[in-house]
């Protein structure tokens, strides 16, 4: 099946089963207690030895079935062997028998470019909140987030032993998003999610500029998305640089299958070339729904600080 499936949706097929793969690297490190932590920028921007290996993991199964795409990944490490066991050959039996949308049924393998977040949430990871942590795989094609898996390795954890730990979630335009029941925020309340640890007074401003209902304050993009797709959150304001392409990428495709939105705080698209600078210099504004009145919030004095690339 595999030989006859477009080139994306091969791709998609591996990525689901490195993810998968990624997860229990990340639930390896956790279990072992050897957290490998090291500061990269400061205190609030870290890296653990599953950061590491999940970025290794990834990047390394990838290549070896993909040779001609380009990846690329947040953690800056030396080029040197990847151990086997590190790799995943496998590919999802199911997405592979899903029909490619046709407009992306002759895209050549040089033509992708893979954005990988190996631990979105990695401060959360070190301090134990696990829910909010998620390995971050997304495929963008002529600049735009056309794919994205996202897998949590320690959905359920809250359950305790003996729970089954870890689920992926998917998606791509044309297709739609698997793996979770879509849902939106009862009651068209306003309930805006945020970051965590990386807050100042134009992140404040921004989310009390949307009148709303609630504030829920949480690490990862990824998780972020899918708390907006579950209907925990109806908009994911950040109205401050510091957010990645690789941050975005996966998330954003999963979101904009199911008919959400993510651009800047300008209400501009983020463009996922190889080539572009992987800061998200203008903010993240994300919905569900609606996504017209949350912008119609964004004070001036954000889009003054915020320059649209």
């Amino acid at each position: 099946m595999a030989g006859s499936s477009a080139v994306v949706m091969r791709l998609v097929a591996s990525a689901f089963a490195v993810a998968e793969k990624a997860g229990g690297i990340a639930r390896k490190v956790m279990h072992s207690g050897e957290l490998g932590i090291i500061e990269k920028t400061g205190a609030n921007d870290l890296q653990t030895l599953a950061d590491r290996l999940v970025q290794k993991s990834i990047c390394a199964s990838l290549s070896r079935q993909f040779p001609k795409i380009t990846i690329i990944g947040e953690e800056d490490l030396p080029p040197e062997a990847v151990e086997e066991d590190l790799i995943e050959n496998g590919q999802s039996e199911e997405i592979l028998q899903r029909p490619c949308p046709s407009e992306y049924s002759n895209i050549k393998e040089e033509e992708l470019v893979v954005w990988v977040d190996p631990l979105d949430g990695t401060k959360e990871y070190t301090e134990g909140l696990l829910d909010h942590v998620t390995v971050l795989i997304g495929i963008a094609y002529d600049g735009k987030a056309i794919a994205g898996v996202i897998n949590q390795p320690f959905f359920n954890y809250q359950l305790g032993p003996g729970a089954a730990l870890g689920r992926t979630v998917w998606g791509m335009l044309g297709l739609g998003a698997f793996g979770f029941k879509l849902k939106e925020v009862e009651g068209g309340r306003r309930i805006v999610t945020t970051t965590r640890s990386h807050s100042n007074k134009m992140v404040t401003d921004c989310v009390q500029a949307m009148d709303p209902h609630d504030v829920i304050k949480v690490g990862g993009a990824g998780n972020k998305i899918i708390q907006l797709v579950e209907g925990k959150a109806s908009a994911y304001v950040f109205a401050s640089p510091g957010c990645k392409k690789w941050d975005t990428c996966a998330p954003e495709a999963i979101l904009h299958a199911v008919g959400g939105k993510l651009t800047d705080m300008h209400g501009k698209a983020y463009k996922y070339h190889a080539s572009v600078k992987h800061m998200n210099s203008s903010g993240v504004l994300a919905t569900l729904r609606d996504h017209q009145f949350y912008l119609s919030r964004v004070p001036q004095s954000v889009l003054d600080a915020l320059p649209s690339d």
